[in-house]
């Protein structure tokens, strides 16, 4: 392993810990709005007191769907860690710079390089 390694490592499982956790809320979130919505009656599509209960499952469906995306990048970020290739480029095999790393951890390519994406 590298130099990535340790510290790296156990910051992306302390991200991916966090991540899981809020997946985990935000799915008991949509869980109790799919049951709410099934036991009332109301017509939510034409009720003027603010948003509708198909608004709120599509909002919460849009974060958990992000949540879950940033998990799968966590963990593939730890495989990178794991194999040695954490902190390299995958578009031009140039070293990430740190400051990037800091800032996304499970970047993947440098700004130059996502930036041609």
């Amino acid at each position: 392993m590298d130099r990535y390694a340790s510290p790296v490592r156990r910051e992306l499982l302390r991200l991916r810990e966090q991540t899981e956790a809020q997946a985990t809320a935000l799915e008991n979130d949509l869980r109790g709005l799919f049951e709410a919505s099934r036991s009332s009656n109301a017509d939510d599509e034409h009720d003027p007191e603010g948003s509708t209960i198909a608004f709120e499952r599509a909002q919460l469906t849009a974060v958990l769907d992000a949540t879950r995306r940033r998990l799968a990048e966590l963990d593939v970020a730890l495989r990178r860690v794991d194999d040695g290739s954490y902190g390299v480029c995958e578009g031009c095999h140039r070293p990430i710079p740190a400051e990037r790393l800091v800032a996304r951890p499970s970047a993947r390519t440098c700004v130059a390089c996502a930036s041609r994406r």
